[in-house]
């Protein structure tokens, strides 16, 4: 049986129980009955039954002098396991083609080899822009935006030495630094400033008529275990709201566990 909405029709009650849940993991820490009766919009009467049929499941538990409840050992191995077994490398790859119809530009993933950025995925668009990039390309860290993506986003400790000799060469050729300062502390507001719109780019200054930009798809601690990247030719592509931007990070969003925007520790 179908909805009017084309979903599969469900137990009401379960439905219920599942947005109570979602609501208690929604709150800062252990909460009343009262609390959650009212950010569920439910009376405490309904609210309480269901609680305590979550405390028997082990789903919730609740401290015993104030009386507060808060998700237990049940929700927790129900989380865990779904991290374990969340994949964020074929789910969005099985996807990339919708992405690349959607906005009309080629496409790529990629992960952290050992060399840097590298390219594993490759939707191209009707309209080829790259001829010399393909399965296996290593994208440098600093002047692309896939790296770029990965510099702000993924672990500091397995990048550092990759910045350094980037920032070595950066230095004895300061003009491929166009739009940020070759220093640490110039990577740094780099940095900030691609984590505070939640996606890195660069323009025609790193290859001559392409414009690309990127964002990450984050693991639960909010470092990035692949990027997207979108690249074409119209300058518009990169700014600031852009739709290509709005698809991409939806895109992203859609297979992380966190949000880009959030800080994260490098």
């Amino acid at each position: 049986m179908k909805t009017t909405d084309g979903h599969s029709a469900g137990i009401q009650s379960v439905d219920t129980a599942l947005q109570l849940l979602a609501v208690l993991a929604d709150q800062a820490g252990p909460t009343t009955l009262t609390d959650l009766a009212r950010a569920s919009d439910m009376p405490p009467s309904k609210v309480h039954r269901y609680l305590a049929s979550f405390l028997n499941a082990g789903l919730v538990v609740q401290a015993g002098r104030s009386g507060k409840y808060d998700l237990g050992p049940g929700a927790m191995r129900l989380g865990l396991s779904a991290i374990a077994r969340h994949d964020f490398f074929n789910r969005p790859s099985e996807a990339l083609a919708d992405l690349r119809d959607e906005t009309g530009l080629t496409v790529l993933l990629s992960v952290w080899g050992g060399g840097g950025a590298t390219v594993v995925r490759w939707e191209r668009a009707a309209s080829p822009v790259v001829a010399s990039m393909g399965l296996g390309t290593t994208l440098p860290l600093l002047t692309s935006s896939s790296g770029r993506a990965f510099l702000t986003w993924a672990p500091r400790a397995p990048i550092q030495s990759l910045l350094e000799v980037e920032l070595r060469r950066m230095k004895r050729t300061p003009a491929l630094a166009s739009d940020f300062v070759p220093t640490a502390s110039g990577v740094a507001d780099l940095c900030d400033r691609i984590r505070a719109q939640g996606y890195a780019t660069v323009d025609g200054d790193f290859i001559p008529g392409l414009v690309a930009l990127a964002a990450p798809v984050l693991d639960w601690q909010g470092q990035a275990q692949a990027v997207i990247t979108l690249i074409g030719t119209e300058a518009a592509l990169i700014e600031t709201g852009s739709d290509a931007a709005h698809r991409l990070i939806a895109f992203c969003e859609t297979y992380s566990f966190a949000p880009a925007t959030n800080p994260t520790a490098t």
